[in-house]
């Protein structure tokens, strides 16, 4: 009787063992090692990438708070520029980066998203007038204003956003780079706890 129940037990804990799921984030489907290392570009150890015109980048921009919170990281900002939209939203981006001289605030950023987002109902000018508004409100020159000073230093950060873009061949966002080494495969994940879960494994990885 105590050998056929010793085999029970071995056979459940077998069992429970090959339905158990391995956490440990995999190459290839939660993350991917970038070809060009980005560390030269002194990016912050976690980094977001993504665009002011994308929906996906503007839901993840709630998310924020919380994987900060998971992965106890400020999480820094580069802003794609793989097409022509993400170009002029990159130009909003950075100008209202380099006025104040680090990136802008969750109610700030939630705001960019918003005017640029707004609906194909919208004339170019009340799109305007509403990116202005962003800007005004925290006495700031809107992309529209700037003086020759402020266009060459915008020039320059968006020629290294630029290159991030391109030497990550990053095509998709958001996104997440760690370390300049790695990138996250957000669709990999089911919630904000996965990918905080493999931003921790590629921060600990050497």
């Amino acid at each position: 009787m105590k050998k056929i129940l010793s085999l029970i037990l071995v056979a459940f804990i077998t069992i429970l063992a090959g339905c158990s799921e391995n956490s440990t984030p995999k190459e290839g489907e939660q993350y991917q090692k970038l070809t060009t290392n980005l560390s030269t570009y002194r990016l912050p150890p976690v980094t977001e990438v993504f665009s002011l015109n994308c929906g996906h980048c503007r839901k993840m921009e709630e998310v924020i708070p919380q994987l900060e919170s998971l992965t106890n990281q400020s999480i820094g900002k580069v802003h794609v520029t793989f097409n022509q939209s993400a170009q002029v939203a990159a130009m909003i981006y950075y100008t209202a980066e380099m006025q104040l001289g680090g990136q802008p605030d969750h109610d700030m950023m939630n705001e960019l998203f918003s005017a640029v987002q707004m609906g194909d109902g919208a004339t170019i000018t009340e799109k305007q007038q509403a990116i202005e508004s962003v800007f005004h409100s925290r006495n700031l020159k809107s992309p529209y204003e700037l003086e020759e000073a402020q266009q060459e230093q915008l020039f320059r950060a968006m020629q290294i956003a630029d290159e991030i873009t391109t030497k990550g061949q990053i095509n998709g966002v958001p996104t997440f780079i760690v370390s300049g080494k790695y990138m996250v495969m957000t669709s990999g994940h089911q919630d904000a706890e996965g990918i905080a879960d493999t931003i921790n494994y590629l921060t600990n990885l050497k």
